[in-house]
């Protein structure tokens, strides 16, 4: 989102660009209130041609900021100004989201951002190494953007890294260095360190539910599907059998985890949300475990 900014700002320097993320956004709204200083935020936010909001799964349940932005959308929108809102997930499912700022979001273009695929990987490696001037071999670029699938971001930090360590120890940029220097970058598909109590997580914090929920015997929808997404999950990041997953949800057998798994993946085809939040569930699951 940040580069929709900088863009912006190249090819329009008049225009006033504001970027802020949803928790900055509240926290200067409760400084304003303390400080009864409301003008002054107002026309921070609302005299603006360009707003730009990051992170707006910040916002659930925190009602008094959700006014003053809902607002602010009302006043940019009046004046055909332009925004951009960020969110981890459909805004359709963010809990404790008032309805009224929920459909201000709706309104708009809403566009699923996946991870880039490799070919777009390897252009953006490429436009990358050559604004920083260096050497890279060919097979060194195919090696990060075959491992490095997550996001640009991580391909960025990769990449300077690598550029780094070779300017300190003075030699060129090969394989062996790669492979060596960045290895905690890399995502295997499948991965037995990746734990089903992680995965458990993972998808009960992003469904409002509790792990025990998932292992439970409930089959209300809202706790059958994240336990349905769990399992599938389960068996896509792991090599865990269908036997092993189904113990650790609650002892089912392995082919009640084989029926879901296929369920899960006819439901794909034509609930077009579905795919996007697994994908995003996965990407949370491999950067939890890279930070750990």
């Amino acid at each position: 989102i940040q580069a929709i900014g900088n863009q912006a700002y190249q090819e329009f320097p008049n225009l006033k660009v504001v970027y802020v993320t949803a928790e900055e956004f509240t926290n200067e709204f409760i400084l304003c209130i303390k400080e009864k200083s409301s003008h002054k935020f107002k026309n921070k936010y609302r005299k603006v041609d360009i707003l730009l909001v990051d992170d707006i799964h910040f916002l659930p349940g925190k009602v008094e900021t959700q006014e003053e932005l809902f607002h602010t959308f009302n006043a940019l929108y009046d004046a055909n100004k332009q925004m951009v809102f960020t969110c981890d997930r459909p805004v359709s499912e963010l809990k404790a989201l008032s309805d009224r700022l929920r459909s201000r979001f709706e309104r708009g273009l809403n566009v699923d951002l996946q991870p880039p695929n490799y070919e777009t990987r390897i252009a953006i490696l490429r436009q990358k190494i050559e604004s920083k001037h260096v050497e890279i071999p060919d097979e060194v670029i195919e090696l990060i953007g075959k491992n490095i699938t997550t996001n640009v971001r991580d391909l960025e930090k990769a990449l300077t890294k690598l550029v780094a360590y070779a300017d300190l120890v003075n030699k060129k940029i090969s394989l062996e260095i790669a492979q060596r220097q960045l290895q905690d970058f890399f995502t295997q598909p499948h991965q037995k360190n990746i734990s089903l109590d992680l995965i458990q997580k993972v998808v009960a914090e992003y469904f409002g539910v509790s792990s025990n929920d998932l292992k439970g015997k409930k089959r209300t929808k809202a706790i059958a599907l994240p336990r349905q997404i769990a399992m599938y999950i389960s068996r896509e990041m792991t090599e865990y059998s269908t036997t092993e997953v189904g113990l650790d949800f609650g002892g089912r057998d392995h082919t009640t985890v084989m029926h879901v798994c296929q369920k899960i993946e006819n439901t794909m085809k034509t609930d077009p949300t579905l795919e996007p939040t697994i994908q995003h569930l996965i990407r949370t699951i491999k950067e939890y475990r890279t930070s750990t």
